[in-house]
């Protein structure tokens, strides 16, 4: 899940930072939780790699596009078999539904049994018995995960799209120097340690699949680089999802595609949570949208992955840079988005 932190609003902040290739470099507000395309397109990495003078021969050896050979690979075709982790609520749940409402079938899993009755029950009353199906799953608990690989082959077979979308920050927005123990526990281990252990089985589960995978990583506040001093360890942890992510994308793994995903700033629990002062209140009205509407882009987006076949890994994100400055804008010269989701001092 994303959480964002809250930055104060400067006049450096509303400009590019540079140019680079003759082409604006791209300016992440990252206090402001901003995807980073200015088009507010998938980004392809090949373009990274370029710009960092990457050899695209030696990228294309290194990078995990290695395929099978195309007799044994199976075309991947909708409807497409989506597992999501934590996906009994927020963004999670938003695009659990938005793939059941565009035919995928979907299983959804968190650590709370009662959670995942009643989300179950709710999705199978409104998209049918035959398209959804859930199972408790800890993903900081090894056995946990492979008995949800278990569950999946059981129940779908294959998997086509697998979101790690669990996250916490222990709901705790405080200094590191007074957060306790049992926060920073949490926080690492799941959105650190269970990130690793969730990429792994994936890969596993697809390597063994001739149609392959999809695994996409869900970002969140830090991930670029930027600090996040009311959450300094959500932070850290969010930033390892892309080193983790590059890593994986460098490793030769065959038809196994792993990218990044990034909601921006979504009115969650997590998020509200910590909306206790006037610049949080200020950057949510302006950048936040409700679940839905953000699950709506991503899922097209994420589907449009598979659908075309292409064979590079993606960094799909909501919040663009050149949306978060034009809201921001708006909200500065006439006033937009003011009191949208809360009620400002």
């Amino acid at each position: 899940m994303a959480c964002a932190a809250f930055p104060t609003l400067t006049l450096s902040l509303l400009r590019p930072r540079g140019l680079e290739g003759g082409q604006a470099t791209r300016a992440s507000p990252w206090p402001l939780l901003a995807g980073l395309d200015s088009r507010n397109q998938p980004t392809d990495l090949s373009e990274v790699s370029s710009r960092r003078n990457f050899d695209r021969k030696s990228w294309s050896r290194r990078a995990i596009r290695a395929e099978f050979p195309p007799e044994e690979r199976e075309p991947m075709v909708p409807p497409y078999n989506v597992l999501i982790t934590g996906s009994t609520k927020g963004i999670g749940y938003a695009l659990a539904k938005e793939f059941l409402r565009a035919g995928d079938n979907v299983l959804i899993c968190s650590r709370s049994d009662e959670r995942v009755e009643s989300a179950v029950q709710n999705l199978k009353e409104e998209y049918g018995e035959q398209h959804v199906w859930g199972t408790v799953c800890d993903v900081r608990v090894g056995k946990d995960v492979k008995e949800l690989v278990a569950f999946a082959r059981e129940k779908m077979k294959y998997v086509d799209i697998w979101i790690n979308n669990a996250g916490s920050n222990a709901y705790s927005y405080k200094p590191l120097a007074e957060t306790s123990d049992e926060d920073l526990m949490e926080v690492v281990t799941t959105n650190t340690l269970g990130l690793m252990i969730c990429c792994r089985e994936a890969i596993n589960l697809m390597l063994s699949q001739p149609r392959g995978g999809h695994i996409f990583n869900i970002d969140g506040a830090g991930s670029d680089g930027r600090p996040t001093p009311r959450f300094a360890a959500y932070g850290a942890t969010k930033r390892s999802v892309v080193h983790l992510t590059k890593s994986l994308q460098m490793q030769d793994v065959k038809n196994v595609l792993v990218h990044n995903l990034s909601p921006g700033m979504v009115t969650t629990d997590l998020l509200m949570s910590g909306a206790t002062t006037k610049q949080a209140k200020f950057f949510i009205n302006i950048l936040a949208e409700p679940p839905e509407v953000v699950a709506e882009y991503l899922v097209r987006s994420v589907r449009s992955v598979p659908t075309s076949g292409n064979q590079k890994p993606t960094y799909i994100r909501f919040l663009t840079g050149l949306k978060a400055y034009s809201q921001i804008f708006s909200r500065i010269a006439f006033g937009a988005r003011r009191n949208r989701h809360l009620i400002e001092d």
